[in-house]
């Protein structure tokens, strides 16, 4: 059977299964050890049952989830005790009137945000392995350095270095974790591995209450502590990242030879039919910058993290406006996280299951739109902290959907890996503006800040369904092609190389909604 032809019958079959099949068994049929676009040459994938494939996931997933998910938990608990700390004297001690603390805020994002890109680009060039740990002990370090910070100017440049420092993690291993898992099983490792930021945000007030009581020593007050502690924990992990986290399935040696020729193919092959490319051109990065889908879902990105950030930095300002001390404001904040921590894995999973990302987004997205609406009311404090449970809920769970679905969507390595960076990094712009806008002044009902959050849901429940409809039109568009192309007996299209060259935009490609 020719190329085309083969091409052809993949179509006609409909389903990812059917092309998997459809490629693997040319692929087993080889005589020769086949290159499976890894570092070295790989033989043929065996063929497992479900029963064995689950237990090679599972053996995955315990090597790399776990490190993963607590190197992001630090992640997320050292850009976000600020909001505890202040609670716990760093405004006072260092001064922090007018809009100082909101300014120290934003100088995070500005480079957390321009260095996004870029560290992705050098992913694959310095090795998840060295990359990733790497730089987990460097903001580990600069975490440390914070707790002894004497002024204002010192804390706006230590929380710079941090911006820069956290940059590559969060979307390297998002675009680490798209080079090991098929598409419609990514979201739930998403959801496992972001799971760990609302984890942080619960773990976060019961380590401020507790570090609280070390005020005092060593001539440090708790806000001084609760840096220095975290900041340690945070270069313990990244030393024991070196020695866990492995780079690419192709090299992975904790799995067998033939464990990790399954896992190539099935990931290259999970796409399309004739599988993805794997080397940069410069066409993939002017692929993904005028592609339509990119800057629609940077629209979505910012309208789930601008509330998202919002929340996590002010959370514990907002619920001491409840009347409540310190230390209960603190313990406060845990249940919120808690919530979201447990909706986030049930939305996870249960889109995987359904392979879709969009319904569960928009339920995110009317949480959102109920818990600010309650808070920017008039009501009881009772009330509106019932409100931050929604708040918190509606953005952590519905943010891995988010960059679940655009990955979902970018075929080929480099467009996705550029894509997706992209996605995060100026999407995350949303966090600068989220750090101005619950300003002291405007204490106890942040009106302003209350209401740029309304804001940005109203975005993402406006672009949202534009993005169902799109994907739905052009899936149908591409359905009724192919159904043409089979009742006229067309062949010799597209040969495999042109169909691995147009990646997501090939006839056999459909979009997850």
């Amino acid at each position: 059977m020719s190329a085309g032809e083969k091409t052809k019958a993949s179509l006609e079959k409909g389903s990812t299964e059917g092309q998997l099949e459809d490629v693997k068994a040319k692929a087993v049929s080889s005589e020769e050890e086949l290159d499976f676009g890894g570092d070295s040459l790989l033989p043929p994938p065996p063929t497992l049952d479900d029963e064995q494939e689950r237990k090679l996931w599972r053996k995955v997933d315990l090597r790399l989830m776990p490190i993963l998910s607590l190197m992001y938990l630090l992640s997320f608990l050292d850009r976000g005790n600020i909001g505890n700390a202040r609670l716990d004297g760093l405004q006072d001690q260092l001064n922090l009137t007018g809009n100082k603390y909101n300014i120290a805020l934003t100088m995070y994002f500005v480079p957390y945000c321009l260095f996004e890109c870029p560290a992705n680009l050098v992913l694959k060039r310095f090795r998840p392995s060295k990359w990733l740990p790497g730089i987990t002990v460097v903001w580990g370090i600069i975490m440390t350095m914070m707790g002894l910070v004497k002024n204002y100017p010192q804390l706006v440049g230590v929380r710079v270095c941090l911006g820069v420092a956290e940059a590559g993690l969060f979307p390297g291993v998002v675009y680490y974790l798209s080079l090991w898992y098929p598409r419609h099983m990514l979201q739930w490792r998403i959801g496992l591995f972001f799971g760990a930021a609302s984890l942080a945000g619960a773990f976060s007030g019961l380590l401020a209450y507790g570090i609280n009581f070390m005020s005092g020593t060593r001539g440090l007050e708790g806000w001084s502590w609760i840096f220095i502690l975290e900041g340690i924990a945070t270069v313990a992990v990244g030393l024991l990242a070196f020695l866990v986290l492995v780079d690419f399935p192709s090299t992975a040696e904790f799995l067998t030879l033939e464990e990790r020729s399954y896992i190539v193919w099935r990931k290259k092959y999970d796409n399309s039919s004739v599988g993805e490319e794997e080397h940069f051109e410069m066409r993939h990065l002017v692929s993904a910058l005028l592609d339509w889908q990119v800057w629609l879902h940077i629209l979505i990105y910012m309208s789930v993290v601008g509330p998202l950030y919002g929340i996590t930095l002010f959370l514990p300002t907002i619920i001491s406006t409840f009347g409540h001390s310190v230390p209960i404001s603190q313990l406060l904040t845990v249940p919120p996280y808690i919530f979201a921590t447990i909706l986030l894995f049930v939305f996870a999973y249960w889109s995987d299951r359904i392979q879709k990302r969009s319904p569960f987004i928009f339920g995110g997205l009317l949480m959102l739109l109920v818990g600010f609406s309650i808070n920017i009311s008039n009501a009881p404090s009772g009330v509106k902290y019932f409100g931050t449970f929604f708040c918190v809920a509606g953005s952590y769970a519905s943010f891995p959907g988010v960059v679940a679905w655009l990955g979902n969507n970018l075929c080929g390595q480099y467009k996705r890996g550029v894509g997706m960076a992209l996605h995060i990094g100026i999407g995350n712009f949303s966090g600068a503006i989220a750090s101005n806008i619950f300003r002291t002044q405007d204490k106890p009902r942040f009106l302003v800040g209350h209401g740029c959050e309304l804001m940005f849901v109203g975005i993402g429940l406006i672009c949202v369904p534009i993005a169902v409809v799109t994907y739905n039109r052009i899936n149908k568009r591409r359905d009724e092609v192919a159904r043409g192309m089979r009742e006229g007996g067309e062949q010799h299209i597209y040969t495999p190389t042109e169909l691995r060259r147009m990646g997501d935009r090939a006839p056999d490609f459909r979009y997850t909604i």
